[in-house]
């Protein structure tokens, strides 16, 4: 007689012993991704006494591919395939590479000379009649590049232009890729962003002393 009653307590301890397991394979609240920048750059300005001041310089916004776009960190197994690339799970720019890069060239350009954006190339030109001469660089690779399984490099190549506006239109007045690398002090994520700053970095020195030659 008492039958009946026993199926319903059953029933309830199933239920609970589910509801328990099921709160037990919760997943816990999501990783926030480490993110990273090329560092704080030089701590002092470089001495400008008795350098004479170059000419200004219109810098435009950096040109960078559509998986350059975004802040994910990526990286290339160049022993297993150096076609595909790969992101990092958790680790993640501050800012798009080309923005980063972009601040890091303008702050060594500032060291001799005026460096313009471009609405204050415009400016100028309105209050000047002249208009600067302006640098834009494209972005083609921001790597942490493997070439074995226990060796890294940071891998960075871009393409400059130097471009003078005259009344009969933008001429050319040089055109240089550069590219540099350096080596990771650790195969992760870490080890790849000292690498990519040091090789920024070169490549930014690079450009400078480009762009300074006489023309």
């Amino acid at each position: 007689m008492h039958e009946p009653l026993k199926k319903p307590a059953v029933l309830g301890t199933l239920l609970a012993t589910l509801l328990v397991a099921g709160c037990g394979a919760l997943p816990d609240k999501p990783m926030r991704a480490t993110l990273y920048d090329f560092g704080p750059g030089p701590t002092t300005a470089p001495a400008r006494a008795g350098t004479p001041a170059l000419q200004p310089l219109a810098l435009a916004d950096i040109d960078a591919n559509a998986r350059l776009d975004g802040t994910q960190m990526l990286y290339r197994l160049g022993y297993a395939d150096a076609n595909e690339v790969r992101p990092y799970g958790q680790s993640r720019w501050s800012q798009a590479p080309a923005q980063l890069f972009r601040q890091r060239l303008r702050e060594a350009l500032a060291a001799t000379r005026t460096v313009l954006g471009p609405e204050e190339s415009a400016t100028v030109a309105r209050m000047e009649g002249r208009v600067p001469d302006t640098l834009r660089v494209t972005l083609e690779e921001f790597s942490h590049f493997f070439e074995s399984p226990s060796s890294s490099v940071g891998l960075v190549r871009v393409n400059a232009t130097l471009i003078r506006t005259a009344p009969g239109g933008d001429r050319v007045l040089a055109q240089r890729s550069f590219t540099a690398q350096r080596p990771a002090p650790g195969n992760d994520a870490p080890g790849g962003v000292k690498a990519l700053a040091a090789a920024s970095d070169a490549v930014v020195a690079d450009i400078v002393t480009w762009v300074s030659q006489p023309r």
